[in-house]
């Protein structure tokens, strides 16, 4: 049982992002933690999506990663931030070095930071995310605060959106062959903010939140094979014949290309670590893929 006593009563946490799913399931992991409404305080740059919080006596407060004065407004009496890193195909590092700068500003003293997992001395680039990624970290490793960096897998509850949407007829088809990840789902990461956010402890800290299970899509197709009882097909494809298919069924460009550096950097093993970090914080093991995908199969 993790001790929450030792979270000030007057602590006031912030949550950015709290209209999109981490960020706003991070803000129910702290209710779900005891953490009183009161000390929690979501930002978003949108008025709308927001009532499902404010019916649980969560304040959201508006602001805007590329305004600074609304950062400066929504952290004033914060005293940890949750950064949740903002989407691919914008300026990342620009809303990023704004929300950090305006938090040390504030008298913010401890930010939380969400980057993507990379392997040690990995020169690999994943297109939109690791340059930011790094420029991030530089920014809040330099700036004064305490800082906690968790790095995130690829997320199991999104694993289907790189493969056909009817495997058990299609099979799977993607640009890989053996590679291994180990995911998580967005709730077991969001718990693990939430640990770290309302626990003592995570100061100048970063911590690696691989899943338990590493699999490949290989892998998966076996494991929805089991669980329906009929053989689902495996094919390695090439890059173009999968960014091809996805442009052919609508997909821009520049979004199948991206999807596809995904799929480049699990054959490349950048999210197969498995530290154990995630599993010491939520003091268990994370889903199997198995579980996870007979919960949601009909």
């Amino acid at each position: 049982m993790k001790d929450y006593s030792a979270i000030q009563r007057d602590e006031k946490i912030l949550v950015t992002g709290v209209t999109g799913s981490m960020g706003k399931a991070t803000v129910e992991q702290l209710l779900k933690k005891g953490i009183p409404a009161s000390q929690i305080i979501g930002l978003s740059r949108k008025k709308e999506q927001i009532e499902d919080l404010a019916k649980q006596d969560v304040e959201v407060r508006l602001g805007d990663y590329f305004d600074y004065d609304s950062l400066l407004s929504a952290f004033e009496g914060i005293d940890k931030v949750m950064l949740t890193s903002t989407v691919a195909f914008t300026d990342r590092s620009a809303q990023h070095y704004n929300a950090i700068t305006a938090a040390r500003q504030a008298g913010v003293k401890h930010l939380v930071y969400m980057a993507i997992m990379r392997k040690e001395d990995s020169g690999y680039i994943l297109p939109e995310v690791t340059d930011s990624d790094l420029f991030t970290e530089q920014v809040l490793k330099s700036s004064g605060l305490d800082y906690t960096i968790v790095y995130h897998p690829p997320f199991t509850d999104v694993l289907s959106l790189y493969f056909d949407p009817n495997p058990f007829k299609n099979g799977i088809k993607v640009p890989a062959n053996n590679g291994k990840i180990a995911p998580a789902t967005r709730n077991e990461l969001a718990e693990a903010h939430a640990t770290i956010l309302s626990t003592p402890g995570h100061e100048n800290k970063t911590y690696s939140l691989g899943g338990s299970q590493a699999v490949s899509f290989a892998d998966i197709a076996k494991i929805l094979s089991e669980i329906k009882g009929q053989s689902i097909p495996f094919t390695t494809i090439t890059t173009v014949e999968y960014i091809d298919g996805m442009v052919a069924k609508g997909a821009p460009l520049h979004v199948a290309e991206f999807i596809t550096s995904w799929i480049t950097a699990m054959e490349a093993g950048e999210f197969e670590y498995q530290s154990g970090d995630l599993e010491r914080l939520l003091g268990r093991k994370t889903k199997t893929l198995k579980a996870y995908f007979e919960s949601t199969i009909n």
